[in-house]
């Protein structure tokens, strides 16, 4: 048996989720959308730095919750705005920091082998990804893109697992 966390990084809005694998069977335990403060919130210059450790420290609470064995993450995608890719880094790199230092193994998957692990499709749209999230996880109810995203990154990585 492993409990695996999936995280669909941003520094907006952190999705995360859970399942539980046995054997060849898989389970929904939990998910959800960390979502941070946003710059007028907060009301001065260190947003980044504040909206870091809201998602480092809300994330350490729900790995103390669930007591996950395996950590995996999307792997950065590079888009037209080099700013907004290198807020989506500082973001990956506290995630992966912080499942790392708690003693977490942590697995980067692309969007596309992702998408192609749960809809056969790497160019899938996310509703077709939450669609079958949802047929392959009963119980996981519907929930918000970014949740529905960070539990199908945990079911790539329970089918892939076995590779590494």
């Amino acid at each position: 048996m492993s409990i695996i966390i999936g995280i669909d990084p941003g520094l907006q809005k952190t999705g995360w989720g859970v399942v539980k694998l046995s054997g060849n069977s898989l389970s929904f335990i939990a998910c959800g959308t960390i979502k941070t403060k946003k710059e007028e919130a907060i009301g001065h210059q260190s947003e980044i730095a504040d909206r870091l450790l809201d998602i480092s420290t809300r994330l350490k609470d729900i790995i103390s919750l669930y007591k996950p064995d395996e950590a995996a993450i999307e792997e950065t995608f590079v888009n037209v705005n080099g700013q907004s890719t290198l807020k989506l880094g500082q973001a990956r790199g506290s995630i992966i920091l912080t499942l790392a230092a708690s003693g977490l193994p942590v697995y980067e998957y692309a969007a596309t082998l992702v998408k192609k692990s749960i809809v056969g499709a790497g160019r899938a749209d996310k509703n077709q990804v939450g669609t079958m999230v949802q047929m392959l996880l009963p119980g996981c109810g519907k929930n918000g893109e970014d949740a529905m995203d960070a539990l199908a990154i945990a079911i790539c990585h329970s089918n892939h697992h076995k590779l590494y």
